[in-house]
């Protein structure tokens, strides 16, 4: 798994968290993730498929589909055998 995945997955557990608690609640992203180019990337991508939106820069939450399509992923350590 590679450093842009590692932050993809940081990102999506701790907004699913709070969608948990406010579906329509923001989450700020601290000041060295929104610095960080690897951070930005994720965000990029996960914006460009439609599961989160960012109201300005940093500050995002899931859409209903993000949320939906997370939930669905099967966990990592859920493989079959």
């Amino acid at each position: 798994m590679n450093r842009v995945e590692l932050i993809r997955d940081g990102i999506l557990v701790t907004l699913a968290r709070n969608y948990e608690i406010n579906p329509d609640q923001f989450v700020t992203l601290s000041k060295q993730t929104v610095d960080s180019a690897l951070a930005r990337e994720a965000v990029a991508e996960l914006r460009n498929e439609g599961y989160i939106e960012e109201e300005v820069r940093g500050v995002i939450r899931f859409t209903q589909r993000g949320y939906k399509a997370y939930k669905n992923q099967p966990l990592p350590y859920a493989y079959s055998q």
